[in-house]
This record gives structure tokens, C-alpha cells and sequence, in this order.
């Protein structure tokens, strides 16, 4: 190419840089924009009058869980992010619910057991004969009258010592207390435990009958002390708040 100015030939293209891609255009364009966006928040961000001030430089982002806290107002007020709560574990509130119901449960057996008597009478039914002489012999217990299986509980909590045959009775059953007393019962149909077990006051451990040396369906009772006399059971009834007509 020929200088006109100073008639030199200048070899073509030999400082002439090749003209920009328009990828690298696009590039340089959103750069400028961003830049410009950079420069506007900053001066937004200053004492007010576009000059920024000494506290106006930019600290770089914790990484990781650090993150979270760094994040700053306009203003310069920190805000706090609050971790979210974690979704409640249901194993754990069932093992509270069955604690509960189990507290519940526990108190409601106490609770029952304290209003639970600790003396009855033996069955329900007629007082037809006392303790004393009878028929030219001594009756050792008081009967009580009732239908055919009606229900015969221990008068107190106690262990049974015997449950079955026995001459005269038929079938009987003897429970032994706490403090030795023994508790005598005769003629019964049916017995409903077992000798060694464990059992109430007002706990049925047989049914009504006419089994034995007999003359009617019911309840020969007997109360033998920790000695082994046979006491008369309706004073010894009385004394425990047990009345019986």
C-alpha cells in the first residue's frame, strides 16, 4: 500500500491487528455491562454523596457451612439464617407415647389397688348355720345357702396350700394369709385354682355345691388360727369390717 503523505509503501497488513471474533465482541459487551452494573452498586452503596468510604471493600464469601452466617445487609446489617429444624424422629415420639401410656397404666394399677378391700365375705347367699353345737356334735364353720354354682372367692389375699378331695367336704379348698390364719372352704362343685397359687381377697377360686356330708347346695366356711384352732369366722369376720346376716 502507498503512503499518500510521503509516496512510502507500507507492506499490507503488517501492523494491522485482525478484526475481533463476534464471540469475543459478545464477551467484551457483557463484560462492560457488568462492570458498569459493579460500579453503580458500589456507588449506591457509599456515604451518599458517591464517594466510597474505607469500609466499602468486598470480603469474599466464607465457603462450606460458614456461608450462611456472612451474608450482610444494605446498611450493614448482619442478617442471622436460621438453621431449619429437622423433621421429628417418629421412633422417638412413639417411645414417648408408650411411656406415657405406660405411667398410665401404672397409676391406674395403683390407684386400684389401694381401693381394692382387703377382707370379704366368702359367697353371697343365706346364713343358714353358726359355729357351735349342732346335732349332738360341734360345727366347726358357718354355712352360707346359695344356688349351684354360685361363685365362692378367698376372703384375703393369701396363698393356697390345698385344692381338692377331702373327707366330709366333698371337695375343699384352704388358703393360708399372711399372718398364718388359715381359710377353709367346703361342699364346693367346682374348684378354679391350684395348690401353690398366689391369690386375692374377692378372688373366686370355686363354684357353690352339695358335694361331701351334705344336706343342700352350699358354703361350709371355716377359720383356723396360726396355731391351728378353729375359731368361730364370724367374730373374726366382724373385726375386718365383714358382716354377715
Amino acid at each position: 500500500m502507498v503512503d499518500q503523505q510521503k509516496g512510502e509503501v507500507r507492506p499490507r497488513g503488517a501492523h494491522r491487528l485482525p478484526p475481533p471474533s463476534s464471540a469475543m465482541r459478545g464477551r467484551v459487551v457483557v463484560a462492560a455491562v457488568a462492570a458498569g452494573a459493579f460500579v453503580a452498586a458500589g456507588s449506591s452503596l457509599g456515604t451518599g454523596n458517591g464517594t466510597a468510604s474505607a469500609n466499602d471493600e468486598v470480603t469474599p464469601l466464607a465457603s462450606g457451612a460458614d456461608a450462611s452466617a456472612n451474608f450482610t445487609a444494605v446498611g450493614g446489617d448482619s442478617l442471622e439464617v436460621l438453621p431449619l429444624a429437622r423433621s421429628t424422629d417418629s421412633s422417638v415420639e412413639y417411645q414417648k407415647l408408650a411411656k406415657s401410656e405406660r405411667l398410665k397404666q401404672d397409676r391406674a394399677a395403683r390407684d386400684a389397688e389401694a381401693r381394692r378391700p382387703m377382707f370379704v365375705s366368702p359367697a353371697k347367699g343365706v346364713f343358714t348355720s353358726g359355729f357351735g353345737g349342732r346335732w349332738g356334735t360341734t360345727h366347726y364353720g358357718i354355712d352360707i345357702a346359695n344356688r349351684l354354682g354360685t361363685e365362692i372367692v378367698a376372703v384375703a389375699d393369701g396363698e393356697v396350700i390345698e385344692a381338692g378331695p377331702a373327707s366330709g367336704f366333698g371337695l375343699w379348698v384352704r388358703v393360708q394369709h399372711k399372718d398364718g390364719t388359715i381359710t377353709v372352704y367346703g361342699h364346693m362343685d367346682r374348684i378354679t385354682v391350684k395348690e401353690g397359687q398366689k391369690v386375692k381377697a374377692d378372688q373366686q377360686i370355686a363354684t357353690m355345691g352339695n358335694r361331701g356330708f351334705s344336706t343342700g347346695v352350699h358354703l361350709h366356711f371355716e377359720v383356723w388360727s396360726p396355731s391351728g384352732k378353729k375359731i368361730n369366722p364370724l367374730p373374726w369376720l366382724n373385726e375386718r369390717g365383714v358382716f354377715i346376716k
